[in-house]
């Protein structure tokens, strides 16, 4: 199954807070609210939606085409990539822009306050599908991530004028985008991924209630933090799935979209909805016992040996062959 990624390419700039964000908020000061918060840590790690989606894809064993933009800078970055079996070829790289910068600080609570830098991904829009496709032999599925929204809209009327499936996956670009282009991104979608608020959120701006977006998706996926994932199918009961006990709780920067890369790769294999689900589930708990979206390792005994504690060992026996050595 031929996969490609769109999404932004970044560099991710990683704070923690020693206490919580929530003790500094004044309730009726919100609205001249000025905060600068003293840090501990400081790490610089690579990062971005696409990336980090396609990382994990490429550590499960599959070949994802990550398609997005990128400054001079991304050399580094994309060996980086090419050794964790992703296909970086269809990455636009600009004369002029630096890549994009991803700035967050983490609280105790795990709370986010963040900040990104377009930089180089704002030369996303530029990028067309059908030379991807004839690269590679044409494509099976484009997961359209997070990205200048005028690349995610270009590429969602590519996909579907010229009958490419798509994955809608518009995350942190929701609160960004009006409800026309939301529209635009969602109709049509085999797949739509959103956590809890953004599920809400997608709701609001489009104006479509949770019946009507389902008449226009072919599947609804809707991450739930800590309580895992729920899918939905319009006519069908749902389908929940649990997360695995977590070791550590370390940072959760990138938890998404591991949960993504193994949903995908479930599809990939041809599994089931719910053991895809699974699957995404238990390379999300890998990722936040660890510091950035791309630092952990996936030992195929050892995750084999966890996926059958959470799902039991058919669910385990299943995956284990599409796992490699």
């Amino acid at each position: 199954m031929r996969i490609a990624v769109t999404g932004s390419i970044a560099t991710d700039h990683l704070m923690t807070f020693p206490g919580r964000f929530a003790d500094q908020l004044v309730a009726d000061q919100l609205h001249t609210v000025s905060l600068s918060f003293l840090v501990d840590t400081l790490d610089v790690r690579r990062g971005g939606v696409g990336p980090n989606i396609c990382f994990g894809m490429g550590v499960l064993g599959l070949r994802p085409i990550l398609v997005g933009a990128a400054g001079a800078d991304f050399a580094d970055y994309r060996a980086w990539l090419d050794r964790h079996g992703v296909d970086t070829e269809s990455v636009h790289i600009s004369e002029v822009l630096h890549t994009a910068r991803f700035v967050c600080t983490t609280d105790t609570d795990h709370n986010q306050i963040a900040s990104f830098y377009t930089g180089a991904m704002s030369e996303a829009r530029q990028i067309e599908l059908q030379p991807v496709a004839d690269r590679v032999g044409g494509l099976d599925l484009v997961l359209i991530s997070a990205d200048d929204p005028e690349a995610m809209v270009r590429h969602t009327e590519e996909c579907r004028s010229r009958g490419i499936p798509f994955a809608a996956d518009p995350s942190q670009q929701l609160a960004r985008m009006g409800g026309d282009d939301i529209r635009l991104l969602v109709e049509g979608a085999d797949y739509l991924f959103t956590n809890e608020y953004e599920a809400a959120l997608t709701e609001t701006k489009t104006g479509w209630s949770a019946d009507e977006i389902l008449a226009k998706v072919g599947t609804r996926v809707t991450t739930l933090g800590a309580q895992g994932v729920r899918i939905d199918r319009a006519g069908e009961e749902p389908i929940l799935v649990g997360c695995p006990e977590e070791e550590a709780k370390v940072d959760p920067t990138g938890v998404g979209d591991a949960f993504r890369a193994g949903f995908l790769s479930g599809l990939s294999w041809d599994l089931s909805l719910e053991r895809a689900a699974q699957v995404g589930c238990m390379l999300a708990t890998l990722v936040i016992e660890t510091l950035g979206p791309q630092e952990y390792e996936l030992r195929r005994g050892h995750f084999t040996e966890r996926f059958a504690k959470a799902y039991g060992q058919e669910a385990a026996s299943e995956i284990q062959p599409h796992l490699g050595g």
